[in-house]
């Protein structure tokens, strides 16, 4: 849920919390305090992390209440790095984390994690996310630490040279055991994308890596960036993924998709790799399905 409202006569002078409290009186101080040290808050368009900053008539605060329950403390540490060198990093986001900083957190993110991570290691640079996951999907995630790193990366992505392969669990059985979906992608509405037209152009390679019953271990190759693209090209093959109930899936923990790698050439031809172990619950589904996993 997002307020807005604007700083009146009465709350010219005030605390942004002691504002806030007076302009949302269904929310309390504590509340408002923790939205602002999640990263929830901004004044005029600028997001401010500090509870005593004054504000003036004609302000305007916005705040992004989140659920409490959908908050997760996510830090990086050295150990848990998937790859790491002086241009870039990679991490194994976990499913419900958020990959960048939203309307109602920073705090909790992979964007803030990797900040945080940078700053402890000496490094006086941003957090800079050149490509993102969606939240319920798990899964490599590649950070540059310099800017020279990020313009070669984002290059990279835009001319689809790097390979990103996904795993995904469905439910249905393919009736082929590799295609290609080439069908452009368009918003359908707030929450959801598909194939339409006029939409943007999308391609996606799938291959079957198991099958059990009624359901599959899909492996997804997609040469282009676009949002919900794995989702929508499943959903159009009538393969939606488990546990993603926004385009059909069935019930799950979570949703059952994965970046299990990705893979592109640095500026001197060497490669850059890095490669993601699924998590517990990914495991768990796929042995109550006995689909069996790639070593």
């Amino acid at each position: 849920m997002i307020l807005t409202d604007r700083v009146g006569s009465g709350q010219d002078g005030l605390r942004l919390d002691d504002a806030a409290k007076a302009l949302f009186p269904q929310l309390s101080k504590s509340q408002i305090r923790r939205i602002i040290d999640l990263g929830g808050c901004a004044v005029n368009q600028v997001m401010i992390r500090v509870a005593s900053r004054e504000l003036s008539r004609g302000d305007e605060i916005i705040l992004g209440v989140m659920e409490p329950e959908r908050f997760v403390d996510f830090r990086l540490k050295t150990e848990e790095l998937l790859y790491n060198d002086r241009n870039y990093l990679a991490l194994n986001k976990p499913s419900g984390i958020n990959s960048q900083r939203t309307p109602y957190q920073l705090k909790g993110t992979a964007e803030y994690a990797v900040a945080l991570y940078l700053k402890e290691q000496g490094i006086n640079e941003p957090a800079r996310v050149i490509h993102r996951l969606d939240r319920g999907t798990s899964g490599v995630m590649f950070f540059p630490k310099n800017k020279p790193a990020a313009t070669y990366i984002s290059s990279e992505l835009k001319e689809s040279r790097v390979e990103k392969i996904y795993w995904a669990i469905v439910s249905d059985l393919p009736e082929e055991t590799t295609w290609t979906v080439d069908a452009p992608i368009g918003k359908l509405n707030k929450f959801r994308y598909g194939v339409t037209l006029p939409g943007k152009p999308s391609v996606t390679d799938f291959r079957v890596i198991a099958t059990s019953g009624r359901y599959a271990l899909i492996e997804a190759r997609p040469f282009t960036g676009r949002t919900h693209q794995i989702r929508v090209h499943l959903t159009h093959s009538s393969l939606p993924i488990v546990g993603d109930s926004p385009y059909g899936g069935a019930p799950a923990e979570r949703m059952m998709l994965h970046c299990r790698s990705m893979s592109f050439k640095g500026k001197i031809g060497e490669t850059i790799r890095a490669e993601a172990p699924v998590d517990e619950a990914f495991r768990r589904m796929a042995a109550a399905f006995q689909l069996q996993q790639p070593e």
